[in-house]
């Protein structure tokens, strides 16, 4: 008998991929293909989607190829994508009336400065969870509606369609034009600011503040369940699941139970902290969001703490500045020294993200003097990864009242040992990677496996998960401290660097 496999798409910011899954979550076979990043203006990220979309067909193709496999022997297919990013194409062409919005994109600043006249930053949180900012999807439709002539009377007939990117890519693989199906899940439509967490359906009081008429959004359906099959690329496979990539990363890590948490890094980082049935209302810069919601259960919900720029950073550090040729480089350059020297690196790049939410801030580097080489800039490269997280998890702990007692962590960032020893440092935790670390791609696999039966059970997958390396805090906790310190004060230099009309203008 053929073995079979279940297929995870994993579209992220900067390149969409495919791994097939076996039944003991091994990896099986893996393609990929990165995508062109546009920058029209400074603080402006887009992307193109049917460069996406043709990416997508490619590396599904190639990976059960590459298995060895006949699209038959994917019993499923699970999606989990890059959130926020924002989508409107023609219903009956299936083209993209434009480019998509990234996350990282701040165009939407003067629409947030404006919302946020009447009530406040944190106007809408009781009811999405979430503080008016540049980083949601809600804002970034009402500009593609407002700034693209016509799409407000074709997206108000329906003729126009608008989602996330999982909307778009499941949209395309159950038919597009013939009879694609527009949904999207709970963890995706949580990141729009136009989703009510209590009752998880699309919330018509917020929709009339933020101008997005319901007519061409999708319908919100559970994470794990039977949306529709392919039609083209593996033809008759189910497409049953769907998870914003960090909630994907989550499930993936089998972070199952309230209290376990994990943190994803790569572009930027995000650490989720599963919080059960309970929604818990942040009180401290954090996100109140949907973990996952399998079939017809009660939702998961879960605090998160996004942190905008990490691994972007050693990505700056290698292009812009030239003082590496690739990434793994940078932990070979920070152990030429043996501390930062004094230097601290802020990445405010398009903003600050957990706990500040500060979009008028930019970046600094602090505590420069003759002394310093490129081997402590690459070190406070690193640290800034570090710091960002400590910062999210005192935040994490004040909410919730669970204080971390270990971190579970995956992402690219993670084969870096240099910087895997510096987060166990100053959170004062063990630090854990598992064996598989492509755990955003397992959990998308993971939860379309349930749905379709192909893993019975929450229990059978955790006894998927195994430790592959752990790392325990050695850092003096009076030098742990006095950096901490110093962290925080360059942090509050990058505070009200541009004024709104400059951010508008795309400073």
């Amino acid at each position: 008998m053929s073995p079979t496999y279940v297929a995870a798409l994993d579209q992220g910011t900067t390149s969409t991929r495919c791994i097939l899954f076996d039944h003991q979550g091994r990896l099986v076979s893996v393609a990929q293909r990165e995508h062109a990043q546009h920058y029209p203006q400074p603080g402006w990220v887009e992307h193109d989607a049917a460069e996406i979309w043709r990416n997508a067909q490619r590396v599904v193709g190639e990976a059960v190829a590459q298995a060895g496999a006949s699209p038959a022997q994917v019993t499923a297919l699970g999606i989990a994508n890059q959130r926020e990013t924002t989508v409107a194409w023609d219903r009956r062409t299936g083209k993209p009336v434009g480019r998509a919005l990234v996350w990282q994109d701040v165009r939407t600043a003067g629409i947030v400065e404006e919302l946020a006249a009447d009530g406040g930053p944190d106007r809408f949180r009781e009811r999405c969870g979430l503080p008016l900012a540049t980083y949601f999807a809600g804002p970034r439709i009402r500009w593609l509606l407002d700034h693209t002539p016509g799409l407000r009377e074709r997206a108000e007939r329906g003729d126009v369609l608008v989602g996330t990117m999982d909307s778009w890519l499941v949209w395309n693989l159950t038919g597009g034009p013939g009879g694609g199906v527009h949904v999207t899940d709970v963890t995706n439509a949580s990141r729009t600011m136009l989703m009510d967490l209590a009752t998880l359906q699309w919330d018509d009081e917020l929709l009339a503040v933020f101008g997005v008429p319901r007519a061409c959004l999708p319908e919100i359906r559970s994470s794990a369940e039977v949306y529709g099959t392919a039609t083209g690329v593996v033809p008759g496979t189910r497409i049953a699941a769907a998870l914003g990539d960090q909630q994907a990363a989550l499930f993936g890590q089998t972070c199952f139970t309230a209290g376990e948490a994990k943190c994803t890094y790569g572009t930027g980082s995000f650490l989720l902290l599963n919080t059960g049935r309970e929604v818990v209302r942040s009180t401290h810069g954090l996100l109140t969001t949907v973990g996952y919601k399998i079939g017809d259960e009660d939702a998961v919900y879960a605090l998160e703490g996004s942190i905008a720029i990490t691994g972007s950073l050693v990505q700056w550090f290698r292009d812009s500045l030239g003082l590496i040729s690739s990434a793994a480089e940078i932990e070979t350059l920070a152990r030429t020294v043996d501390d930062n020297g004094g230097c601290y690196i802020v990445p405010a790049f398009s903003g600050l993200f957990a706990p500040h939410w500060r979009s008028e801030a930019r970046g600094i580097i602090v505590g420069l003097t003759s002394y310093i080489t490129k081997g402590h800039l690459a070190r406070a490269v690193l640290e800034a990864t570090g710091w960002q997280t400590r910062e999210v998890v005192d935040a994490m702990d004040a909410d919730s009242g669970i204080e971390l007692s270990t971190l579970r962590v995956d992402g690219g960032m993670t084969a870096d040992n240099l910087l895997m020893q510096f987060l166990a440092d100053v959170l004062d935790v063990p630090v854990v990677r598992p064996m598989v670390s492509e755990t955003v791609s397992l959990g998308a696999a993971y939860a379309a496996g349930l749905a379709v039966g192909y893993w019975p059970d929450l229990e059978g997958l955790r006894r998927n998960w195994h430790r592959a390396a752990q790392w325990t805090p050695r850092m003096d906790p009076a030098l742990r401290a006095e950096e901490y310190d110093n962290w925080q004060r360059a942090v509050e230099r990058t505070f009200g660097w541009i004024t709104p009309e400059q951010a508008q203008r795309g400073r």
